[in-house]
């Protein structure tokens, strides 16, 4: 039986998901997160407060979801009507309950002085409810505009374009360089966090609705951009943002040193099948030294864990976060503060303040990290300004190192933003938020245009730039 609704918030405790045994999911790259059943869940969405002004929806969710309808309609064990009002905002929800750190959860009112709702665990149950009851149904386009559009990269914000524009009854193709749709959905983010059966499920779902993709196709090498021009009447770059940030310090051409992405994208494709035999630069038996302390950084460390791995220790050149929140990121702001993943649970030496000189081999192979400790200069707001060495250097061992510091933009190799005539700032795609560039007929979503972000905020970026593509096609 439910609780008082109206005083859930303050009687019910936040159960939120749980963890497989850490002896039983290191051995595996299967989901690592246990939801609560649904019927805590059902109780968990009851300590909704229903705001007047709900933060949740407005200064959290890129997506703009409808998140106090959701969870009363939840609690009330109305699932289809859960699953319609979130869908109707959200294109991937079955992405997002696995992937998004829940912005919507840090700027929940009941978050202020007690805990936030379980607003992510109540949204994974919804979409996967409705796939299981088979309330997800195949939405048959009847009416075609006659109009065709080229989306160029299937990640997220490419998927979101892809998918809304179909909708409106434009022919979209969606053109991906890799085998498989779904870029760093598929290729960056293992297994153990989300499943690639959810991404299958998800492309299948879109390619009986009438969306065209076209893998292994490299546009500009393979297909020449004016072919694009001359076949579709529109364009969306979606490709996000490659290009690795590098480590140029000394000994850097040694072997041994590579970025995460080719380590956790060559693992990932070995988990499905589509490659064989053995990850050439497995963690097996190593002593594994991450060097970036984001998410990309806590994936390398799980998955050198399932690998195998002697060690797994990570550091990072900025200052430790605090453990609650920052007074400098006050509600209902994303909190800085710190925060440790399932895989860093598993076992794991994290190291803050610490900054990398120089690399050390033998044979041509690594062996150590030269490193010193730093301290930073803070602002009044707390902001890293800038920061000095102190004390002396020290050596970490090391026979694998993983560069985990972000992305940098679009590979100086790629050669469609020439093709297409397009202008770059900060090595991105010069857009509007829109995603209007200054080709006519061009636009670009997502990290492309934005820098890299959150997979909530490139469905976001790809859902309202293809609202600015079908109103110029509406006009053509």
């Amino acid at each position: 039986m439910g609780a008082n609704m109206k005083r859930a918030f303050l009687d019910v405790k936040r159960q939120a998901h749980s963890y497989r045994p850490i002896e039983e999911r290191i051995r595996d790259f299967n989901e690592v997160e246990v939801p609560p059943a649904p019927d805590v869940l059902k109780i968990q969405a009851e300590r909704c407060m229903d705001c007047g002004i709900p933060f949740c929806h407005g200064c959290g969710c890129p997506l703009e979801n409808q998140i106090p309808e959701i969870n009363a309609a939840v609690a009330a064990g109305r699932l289809a009507d859960a699953w319609d009002l979130l869908a109707s905002t959200s294109n991937f929800p079955e992405f997002t309950s696995r992937v998004c750190p829940a912005l919507c959860e840090a700027s929940c009112t009941a978050g202020q002085h007690l805990d936030p709702v379980t607003i992510r665990q109540i949204e994974r149950y919804t979409v996967d409810a409705a796939f299981e009851q088979g309330l997800v149904k195949i939405r048959r386009v009847t009416k075609r505009s006659g109009k065709s559009v080229a989306v160029v990269g299937a990640g997220p914000a490419g998927l979101a374009a892809a998918d809304i524009l179909n909708q409106h009854g434009h022919k979209v193709t969606v053109f991906e360089r890799d085998r498989f749709p779904g870029g760093l959905l598929r290729y960056g983010i293992p297994d153990f966090k989300l499943d690639k059966g959810v991404i299958e499920r998800r492309i299948k779902l879109l390619e009986a609705e009438g969306v065209v993709f076209e893998t292994g196709v490299n546009i500009g090498i393979d297909i020449s951009c004016d072919y694009l021009k001359r076949k579709f009447d529109a364009i969306v770059i979606a490709t996000g943002t490659r290009a690795p940030r590098d480590l140029n310090v000394p000994g850097r051409e040694l072997k041994g040193i590579l970025p995460a992405t080719v380590f956790l994208a060559k693992q990932n494709r070995l988990v499905s099948g589509e490659d064989s035999g053995e990850h050439p630069f497995t963690a097996k038996g190593k002593k594994v030294l991450v060097i970036g302390g984001g998410d990309t950084g806590s994936d390398c460390v799980g998955t050198s864990i399932r690998q195998g791995a002697k060690s797994v220790t990570q550091i990072e050149i900025m200052p430790k976060p605090p453990e609650t929140r920052s007074v400098n990121t006050p509600w209902p702001a994303w909190p800085y503060m710190l925060r440790t993943s399932s895989s860093h649970l598993e076992g794991c030496d994290r190291r803050w303040n610490i900054s990398t000189k120089a690399f050390q081999g033998k044979n041509g192979s690594v062996q150590r990290v030269c490193c010193t400790e730093i301290e930073w200069e803070l602002s009044p707001q707390g902001k890293p300004l800038k920061f000095t060495e102190k004390g002396e250097p020290f050596e970490l061992e090391a026979d694998l190192v993983l560069l985990a510091m972000g992305f940098t933009g679009i590979p100086k190799e790629d050669p469609y933003p020439a093709q297409l005539g397009l202008n770059l700032e900060r090595n991105l795609i010069k857009a509007g938020c829109d995603g209007i560039t200054d080709v006519s007929g061009v636009f670009a979503a997502g990290d492309v245009k934005s820098g890299p972000s959150l997979v909530v905020r490139a469905i976001a970026s790809g859902a309202k730039v293809a609202q600015s593509v079908n109103a110029f096609l509406n006009k053509k």
